[in-house]
């Protein structure tokens, strides 16, 4: 009776792990809720196969953008000639927004957030939650440019962020114009749009002129392609 217990566990064992490894190969890598996060009134974003409910930017040609492994894969500015960040079909107001990335050596990408397609850049209107390879970029070093921070704007603070190539998770709350940047479990910057330190960074920073940056109250969510290479996977929101 005991060896056959154990012949039983052995086989349990042995399925939990090529189920694993199956998922791990990306053969028929997928995304899924728990029921606890489908109660919470999450939704999934990507479901780790397709592209649906995703497209580019103005709809612009593309060849950067893939399903691999699970992931959404940005490819190298060597693969790539087509280039153009993604954007969800969807658009969003209030929400909490959570997603896992990993970067490249000497990569940058980011997330911006309330996206609308009324200029010739995303970034023109939503704010952009930075995603760098900190250590090894080569433009610019200024804290407010390094992964957690909202771009051009605020620093990130207290942050964990995990080495190159191997993945962090994120967290964007947008709640009205209160806004907060979370990395790995940690709270890393808050803001509110339209202070009066809001403005007064923005009349210092690269957005001084864009006349439409953060002002729309609901957008799309934008996966930047910024050149470089970069993943995403576990991409859900909820409403607020």
């Amino acid at each position: 009776m005991k060896s056959h217990y154990l012949i039983l566990i052995g086989v349990a064992f042995a399925l939990a792990c090529g189920k694993q490894k199956q998922a791990e190969d990306g053969s028929e890598a997928s995304a899924s809720l728990e029921a606890p996060q489908t109660n919470e009134g999450w939704t999934l974003l990507f479901d780790g196969k397709t592209m649906d409910g995703w497209r580019t930017y103005r709809n612009a040609e593309n060849d950067s953008w893939e399903v691999v492994d699970g992931t959404l894969h940005c490819k190298p500015a060597s693969e790539a000639t087509k280039r153009a960040d993604l954007i969800t079909v969807d658009q969003f107001d209030n929400f909490e927004l959570s997603f896992e990335w990993k970067i490249a050596p000497q990569s940058n990408s980011g997330v911006m957030f309330r996206v609308t397609e009324d200029y010739d850049q995303p970034f023109l209107t939503g704010p952009e939650y930075q995603i760098l390879d900190d250590g090894g970029y080569a433009g610019e070093s200024k804290e407010e440019n390094m992964s957690g921070g909202n771009y051009d704007m605020h620093a990130p603070v207290n942050k964990r962020l995990n080495p190159v190539g191997e993945w962090n998770t994120s967290k964007i709350v947008a709640n009205g114009k209160h806004i907060e940047h979370w990395l790995n479990g940690d709270k890393i910057l808050e803001y509110e749009i339209g202070s009066e330190d809001w403005n007064n960074r923005k009349a210092k920073s690269k957005w001084k002129d864009a006349e439409g940056y953060a002002v729309p109250e609901r957008g799309h969510i934008d996966l930047q392609d910024h050149g470089g290479e970069v993943w995403y996977r576990n991409i859900m929101i909820r409403p607020l």
